[in-house]
Order: C-alpha cells, then structure tokens, then sequence
C-alpha cells in the first residue's frame, strides 16, 4: 500500500494551500484518515482526522482555518488549509486506517503512513 502526498509548498501568511493524499495498491478497507504534521524539534501532532461516516476531529490551533475531506471512490483525504500562519510550517503527512474508524485515535493506531510534504508559511 502507498499513500501519495503532494500540495505542500512555500506560501505567504494568511494564504491557502491544498493537500491531497491517494492510497494505492492492495488495501481493502479504509477506514480512518487523518492528516498528521511535524515541525523541527516539535512533537508530531494531529492535524485533522476524518472517518468513514465523516466524522472529523481538529487540532484547536487549525479549527476555522483547515477542512479534512474524503472521496472514498478515489481512496483520498483533502486537506484545505486557509488563512496560514507561519506556526503551521512543518512536513504534513497523511495517514490511513484499515482497522479502526475513530476520529481521535492515535498516530500509532493508523496502518499506512505517506512519505509527508513541506508546508512552508512565510511573513
């Protein structure tokens, strides 16, 4: 299985980027999706999750600003990011559950993980 990133970028604060993420190859059930994202000398952390039933789940630092989405007939998740600050620089990676389907569960309770993309927000 093989998630694939991409959208990430240099951008000015208070502007907007989109994140994709596909998951290919032999999964045959996706449950959770989340986004997930990393900062040098900082904690990982949960950005935004989203489960089958479309229940979602916000980091407070990202609430108002981003959207998680899903096409379950694509096996993708979204994430639309608004209004940057320069606090949201860091790799966001996504990630994917084939055995649960909670929006607050864990990073260690997602199956598949893809390789992250750089989001940097400048002044």
């Amino acid at each position: 299985v093989q998630l694939q990133a991409s959208g990430g970028g240099l951008v000015e604060a208070g502007g907007s980027l989109r994140l994709s993420c596909s998951a290919s190859g032999s999964i045959d059930l996706i449950l959770a999706m989340a986004w997930f994202r990393q900062a040098p000398g900082k904690q990982r952390e949960l950005v935004a999750a989203i489960t089958s039933g479309f229940d979602t789940k916000y980091a407070d630092s990202v609430k108002g600003r981003f959207t998680i989405s899903r096409d379950n007939a694509k096996n993708s998740v979204y994430l639309q990011m608004n209004n940057l600050e320069i606090e949201d620089t860091a790799f966001y990676f996504c990630a994917v559950s084939s055995s649960m389907d909670y929006e607050d569960q864990p990073y260690y309770e997602y199956d598949y993980f893809g390789q992250g993309t750089l989001v940097t927000v400048s002044s």
